[in-house]
């Protein structure tokens, strides 16, 4: 058995690999080259879209300049210390407090019959203590939480392009933690249900914030790689997650939801103090500078904002069928779709699944899974970043379509999966289980930052937000897939057949089919941009 010492040296092992990560992972960087200084870039590979119009010539100047500003320094190294250490860690502690909060449930429970062990068992598992069914937990762990997070993202992402992107995050996060807590002090399933409702709420504002503001702070030749840092909060809040199995068994589960929401609360927190200012509120407030000191000119700058306002107004209703209407976002979003589905089957089944077929091994797994998801995980995604930029430069070069470069990498990674996936689901001994896990995820968790770097570049500079609002709400629907195995699961349970035989196959047969099907849709979406491409060079 561990004690608390050997849990709390793990936690901090894991957010220290965070910031090493952040901190080791960058060279030199090319200074950037102010956009209202290049040619145009366009928004779609259509070829049969308007590109999206400034707003106001001087406000898209002074917002280059800042994020000139934010991305020089007085060395090439400098700068790329400079332009992504203050912009990611900030926001990747905040995204691994989301990840933790939401993920913890599936560990603290156990669908073991109580037995004589009644009053431990309810002291460690949330379903004891409360009392809830195998279906139940599924729609708690899924459906419960997609309920106002699916809807709220769509919301998310256009607010997060209009107001301040830094206040959404520290504010989003309070909630949730507020919600753990809540969770925490929670009597029957009703109470944590609504608690998981408002944490849904919540969690839903931290992807469009984070991710478009890397994208105005960070180098573009850094995208794939920064947006995989950022991203592998997933798999150190998932690797954190993993290890509040040995917190439940120390302090209970409801000592261990404390837990993870004063870290919640923490994170928020020192984000006030080093998350960096919203460039488009600083864009903002020297817009209000012009207008006092140029007294000659405020007629045409309130012109301007009107005119502003107005785009605003129209770009609500007209942004999502815009990206929508982009053939290669279109196939992109259908293999996020199917890749979000296999993960999340993963992500909530794999604990209660292990846990039944190596009822022995529960501690083992426990640090195993935290090191497999949060060292693997992370390295599957920097690597992943690293080698998508390479290969989008490279492309890019031979005359390619840069973002079909990219692709290569959810694809290769979707597709070498399939076989991890299957031998780590039917394996007969622990430990060649936890082989195969760990290289599943060293060879799949490659595609989300290179995914997000080519949305965010297919769509307009405005657009981004909404885009990612999307993208967040294909995940969230992804959430249905893990309560229809569930669904699956009570039915196919009988005495002829073991439950962890049962949820073997499910989850083999689920996992590796959203797994093939993303790599086929990562495809298309590829040829598409470079059908896009070359229609635009026959233009």
């Amino acid at each position: 058995m561990f004690g608390s010492q050997t849990v709390f040296l793990l936690c901090i092992t894991l957010i220290s690999c965070s910031s090493g990560f952040v901190t080791n992972s960058h060279g030199m960087a090319k200074k950037p080259i102010p956009n209202a200084l290049k040619t145009p870039e366009r928004h779609t590979i259509e070829g049969n879209r308007p590109w999206r119009k400034c707003k106001s010539a001087s406000s898209s100047l002074r917002f280059e300049n800042l994020k000139l500003h934010s991305t020089n320094s007085n060395s090439e190294e400098d700068a790329g210390i400079v332009t992504v250490l203050p912009v990611v860690l900030p926001l990747l502690l905040v995204y691994i407090s989301n990840q933790w909060s939401r993920s913890s449930l599936y560990y603290l429970v156990d669908f073991k019959n109580v037995g004589a062990d009644g009053l431990n068992a309810a002291f460690t598992a949330m379903n004891q203590d409360i009392g809830f069914s195998e279906a139940q937990y599924g729609a708690l762990a899924s459906v419960a939480f997609t309920a106002l997070f699916a809807i709220t993202s769509l919301f998310a992402g256009g607010l997060a392009d209009r107001y301040d992107r830094k206040l959404l995050t520290i504010g989003s996060a309070c909630i949730w933690s507020l919600a753990t807590f809540a969770t925490a002090i929670s009597t029957d399933y009703e109470q944590v249900l609504a608690a998981r409702v408002l944490m849904g709420l919540a969690c839903a504002f931290t992807t469009s914030s984070g991710y478009t503001l890397i994208r105005d702070l960070v180098p573009k030749e850094r995208a794939s790689l920064a947006n995989s840092m950022y991203g592998s909060g997933v798999y150190l809040g998932g690797g954190l997650s993993s290890l509040s199995i040995l917190l439940d068994n120390n302090i209970g589960w409801r000592g261990t939801c404390d837990v993870i929401a004063a870290y919640g609360l923490f994170a928020a927190a020192l984000s006030i103090f080093i998350l960096k200012k919203d460039p488009k509120m600083i864009e903002a407030s020297d817009v209000v500078i012009d207008v006092n000191v140029k007294s000659d000119s405020t007629k045409m700058m309130q012109t301007n904002v009107e005119i502003e306002e107005e785009e605003e107004k129209k770009s609500a209703f007209s942004d999502v069928s815009e990206i929508l209407s982009i053939s290669s976002v279109q196939w992109l979003f259908a293999g996020s779709f199917v890749r979000f589905c296999s993960g999340l089957m993963i992500g909530v089944w794999a604990a209660p699944y292990y846990k039944l077929a190596f009822p022995d091994d529960a501690s083992s797994y426990a640090v195993i899974n935290a090191l497999i998801v949060g060292l693997c995980g992370v390295t599957s995604g920097l690597v992943g970043g690293l080698v998508a930029d390479k290969a989008a430069s490279m492309a890019e070069e031979s005359g390619w379509e840069k973002n079909a470069g990219r692709m290569i990498v959810p694809i290769v990674g979707s597709t070498l999966a399939i076989p991890a996936w299957w031998l780590t689901a039917h394996a007969s001994t622990f430990d060649s289980a936890m082989t195969w896990l760990a290289i599943e995820y060293l060879v799949a968790e490659c595609w989300f930052g290179p995914t997000v770097a080519v949305l965010q570049s297919e769509v307009g500079k405005k657009q981004g937000g909404v885009a990612q609002g999307l993208f967040t709400f294909t995940g969230a629907i992804g959430n249905l897939a893990p309560s229809v195995l569930g669904i699956l699961y009570g039915q196919q349970m009988s005495a002829d057949v073991s439950s962890s035989t049962v949820l073997s196959n499910l989850l083999a047969n689920g996992v590796c089919a959203g797994y093939l099907l993303s790599a086929v849709f990562f495809a298309v979406s590829a040829s598409k941009q470079i059908k896009g491409q070359e229609t635009l060079k026959e233009a």
